[in-house]
């Protein structure tokens, strides 16, 4: 356990260097790291790692070399820009246990900016929040890992073991940037990702399935509409077919460990629809996206299947898409649940750094959301610890970050090195 007179002093560190920290924090939202631009941030973070030491690893994801692994999610966008950054501290003797810090740059679409308050990536300080698409989401959590080493280094220690810095792409769609630090040889005995988990642990998480849905109609003029099949009305008893499936699935939580008491766990939605092309005629195509949570345990492949067979059954109870199916595209998340066993170490030691951050004990929770946890946990073999400021409006508009939880989060991660890795002098 760690000494609570070097506790105390890593606390005041972390506060010391908080406007620094802010600082950074609003520097990553400046930059718009949507799927497909995030290296300009990620060359951002490679410098900000380098500038302190670390020894450097920057990458563009290969579909080649982790396509065949089974955490491998289907893509059909380019990579060139799907960057990976890490930074490596090596110690001059290792006698702690070894350590991942990740976090994904990659941020989600901002949507029209008519409905956002202020421009989403001009971050601002109002009081107690930061706001700014992946202010929360999560560029607060790579700032945090970058600043709970700094707050070690302010006091002259560094770990006395080998610690990763990860800024990851991929996230939001498929965990494959995750998985390319793993299958490039980036392992440890623990890792944290500071997410925005309202200062909490996850203790277990769903997987999650990306699908699209496509269906071919029959082009007329509108004057002669019912000589013609409306594609984008084809989908209609689809969507409703899904949403069946939806209800089987959460009928089935009964029993599930950690999961039975959630009110709904498998969320389905239908996050983009397009089809069409001209007011006057009879769409002659439709295409909608699809997302759906599995619980820990089940096989994604198998449960791709299953959404195959669902619908094809639905088809075949439509005069139209009986002789007109559609046509199923797997194209993001191909992923699994996990659950996190208590009383690991990791999550003891943990705990403890919790509750000199908060003076309170460390609470778990079961998130229906997918996190790239996963790759640790099912195949890394390594206790992943998700835990996180508390935050609003994660995905939509207006999202924002609490300040002054994001400085006990960072408190509680430099705490959390000190014990697990051990110290030595810098």
């Amino acid at each position: 356990m760690l000494d609570k007179t070097l506790g105390s002093e890593i606390l005041a560190a972390v506060d010391a260097g908080f406007d620094d920290q802010i600082a950074l924090t609003q520097d990553l939202v400046r930059f718009p790291s949507l799927r497909g631009r995030e290296h300009t941030a990620q060359d951002f973070v490679f410098d900000c790692l380098k500038s302190r030491g670390l020894a450097m690893d920057r990458w563009a994801v290969d579909v080649s070399e982790i396509e065949n692994h089974p955490g491998f999610s289907p893509v059909k966008v380019d990579y060139s820009n799907a960057i990976n950054v890490v930074g490596t501290h090596r110690p001059r003797e290792e006698t702690g246990r070894s350590l991942i810090l990740n976090g994904h740059i990659d941020v989600v679409p901002e949507g029209p900016l008519s409905m956002w308050s202020r421009p989403p990536f001009e971050p601002h300080v109002d009081g107690d929040w930061m706001y700014g698409r992946g202010a929360a989401d999560m560029k607060a959590g790579i700032a945090a890992n970058i600043h709970a080493l700094d707050a070690l280094r302010r006091l002259g220690y560094q770990p006395a073991a080998r610690v990763h810095v990860q800024s990851v792409t991929e996230e939001e769609c498929t965990g494959n940037g995750a998985l390319s630090c793993l299958v490039r040889g980036y392992k440890a005995d623990a890792a944290i990702i500071p997410e925005p988990e309202d200062d909490k642990l996850v203790r277990a998480n769903t997987g999650v399935l990306w699908f699209r849905v496509n269906v071919r109609g029959t082009p007329v003029h509108v004057r002669e509409a019912g000589a013609g099949a409306n594609a984008i009305e084809a989908t209609f008893p689809l969507i409703a077919a899904l949403r069946d499936l939806e209800a089987q699935w959460n009928a089935e939580k009964a029993g599930r460990r950690y999961f039975e008491d959630l009110d709904h766990p498998i969320n389905f939605n239908v996050g983009k629809i397009e089809g069409g092309d001209w007011a006057s005629s009879v769409p002659a195509w439709c295409t909608f996206d699809c997302r759906i949570a599995i619980f820990p345990g089940w096989n994604a492949a198998e449960k791709a299947r299953e959404i195959e067979a669902h619908l094809a059954a639905a088809a075949r109870k439509n005069a139209y898409l009986a002789n007109n199916p559609p046509e199923i595209e797997w194209n993001g998340f191909l992923a699994e649940g996990y659950v996190l066993e208590e009383g690991t170490e990791a999550e003891k030691t943990l705990g403890r750094a919790h509750f000199a951050a908060y003076d309170k004990p460390l609470e778990s929770f079961v998130t229906p959301g997918y996190l790239d946890g996963r790759v640790f946990m099912l195949y890394g073999d390594c206790p992943c610890l998700v835990y996180g400021p508390y935050s609003e409006n994660i995905h939509g508009f207006d999202e924002r970050v609490s300040l002054s939880s994001v400085k006990r989060i960072t408190g509680a991660i430099a705490l959390f090195i000190a014990e697990w890795c051990g110290l030595e002098r810098a």
